[in-house]
């Protein structure tokens, strides 16, 4: 299994363009983010409440103690953030034990960026639990480092965990590819002054600079990638 954090490297801004490529995973590389969407109204219908459907834009690519937070107090359902967050993390578990969709071009991506050895990085505001299954489908071997919502302080929107895994690869974050499906997650990336590539799953993504906006990670591989850092330089 992928370490959280590795011993840090020497690479530095004035070395390859391309350093490493840093991956969302909800929604980005694998298609989970309906599945936390079916499991939150799930166990919120079990508590006797109806969840508005606006409410998915709201929740969808932050933390689990944003989302549960704001569909506690929306809701008023009596259950503390503790309790619902075991019964999310439970619940989601089961769903994708009967099977986990890759987004479309996930895997052939991996594949490349492993065959050329660009070191990469799994960050997401999922649990560690809840991470270290998805690996077992996406193959650990893909990656060098995986960082998890409950393992920083502070998780997406903020850079921290971006932050975290450019300095785990011994990266510089403005020479990391960070590619993001949700506002929350592009936001955390630039923050932390990093090169995002943005396929919006649920809501809109906008462009903007330093930013590229796709359909999909079939029009994303290795060379789109390295061609984005020469624009930069």
């Amino acid at each position: 299994m992928t370490s959280t954090v590795p011993a840090l490297g020497t690479r530095t801004a004035e070395g390859s363009a391309l350093q490493a490529v840093l991956l969302d995973m909800d929604g980005t590389l694998v298609d989970t983010e309906g599945f936390w969407w079916d499991v939150e109204v799930e166990v919120f219908a079990s508590l006797g409440h109806t969840l508005d459907d606006s409410w998915r834009h709201v929740v969808v690519g932050g933390p689990m103690t944003r989302s549960a937070g704001f569909l506690i107090e929306a809701t008023g359902a009596d259950i503390t953030l503790a309790e619902l967050t075991v019964l999310l993390n439970e619940a989601f578990e089961e769903r994708i034990d009967g099977g986990l969709p890759l987004m479309p071009g996930a895997a052939r991506l991996l594949a490349e960026l492993r065959l050329h050895g660009l070191p990469t990085a799994l960050v997401s505001a999922s649990h560690r639990r809840i991470i270290d299954r998805v690996l077992s489908v996406l193959g650990p071997h893909h990656f060098d480092l995986s960082i998890a919502g409950d393992e920083v302080s502070r998780t997406k929107p903020f850079p921290d965990p971006y932050l975290l895994a450019a300095a785990g690869l011994g990266a510089h974050p403005a020479r990391c590819a960070v590619i993001e499906d949700t506002v929350t997650g592009v936001a955390a990336a630039e923050a932390a002054g990093c090169r995002v590539v943005a396929v919006p799953s649920v809501a809109p993504i906008g462009p903007a600079a330093g930013r590229t906006v796709v359909s999909s990670l079939e029009e994303v591989d290795l060379a789109f990638l390295q061609a984005l850092m020469t624009e930069m330089r």
